[in-house]
């Protein structure tokens, strides 16, 4: 399978298979590419629809040459921790982002979302995400206002009363349950509907599947959602436990 950057050639026969409303993973069967990278290039340059090999192609050279003014001369990557490969890092980091925008988060939101869980941490704060990223504190400032809304990261003190922001194994299911409130509030409003289109009309009908649809799933993912937090968390603190606490052989 050929590494490296993708070559002009390529991405015009992207752009052709793309036309030829071909999926993403047969395009890259055809380029001899992993699926990720056919998508995290079409997706960080103007989407299925507007995708222009050539636009592309440029703005590629672009951002290599600006990396390039704003690496110091002489410089190498930065260390990363337990003796980590920072080029596939930063590689992963990209892939990441990409199947976070295909799900449907903002580019901005995605990278923060992408460099949070990359960190050992999994806490920075706005400096830190802001030179880590290479973007303005107020890009930041309005994708954690965004994620934060989402329940996708969460804002804590440090001993120096400095604001991080956090990720943990909790907020997944934080969010799962913020998606079923705004389940219930569409359920309610579908079912406002029925009353006003009259019961038993085609309109009428449609509203009260829709109600029915989300009442159901919302149920099972509340559901399932509390089942994997009870199981995994205390299969997790049962394994915290065990490693650090002495054994009664040893006294």
């Amino acid at each position: 399978m050929p590494g490296g950057r993708l070559t002009q050639q390529e991405r015009q026969q992207i752009a052709a298979g793309l036309a030829d409303g071909l999926a993403f993973a047969e395009i890259a069967r055809r380029l001899d590419r992993p699926t990720s990278t056919i998508t995290r290039e079409v997706t960080r340059n103007s989407g299925p629809t507007g995708y222009r090999a050539d636009l592309a192609h440029r703005a590629t050279q672009q951002r290599t040459h600006r990396r390039r003014q704003a690496a110091p001369r002489g410089s190498q990557a930065p260390a990363q921790p337990d003796g980590r490969d920072a080029e596939a890092v930063r590689a992963y980091q990209e892939t990441l982002t990409t199947v976070l925008m295909t799900s449907g988060l903002p580019k901005m939101m995605a990278r923060v979302l992408a460099c949070l869980y990359t960190t050992d941490t999994g806490s920075l704060s706005a400096s830190e995400l802001a030179q880590r990223l290479q973007v303005s504190p107020a890009s930041i400032s309005k994708a954690i206002t965004f994620l934060e809304g989402l329940a996708l990261v969460r804002r804590e003190r440090d001993e120096r009363r400095r604001e991080r922001y956090v990720v943990d194994d909790d907020l997944w299911y934080q969010s799962m349950i913020r998606s079923v409130r705004d389940n219930a509030r569409v359920v309610e409003v579908a079912q406002q509907g029925i009353g006003v289109l009259g019961p038993g009309t085609p309109a009428a009908t449609r509203l009260e599947n829709v109600a029915r649809f989300l009442d159901f799933v919302s149920e099972a993912l509340t559901r399932a959602a509390e089942q994997a937090h009870e199981i995994l968390y205390t299969t997790t603190e049962a394994t915290s436990d065990a490693t650090t606490e002495p054994s009664s052989d040893h006294g």
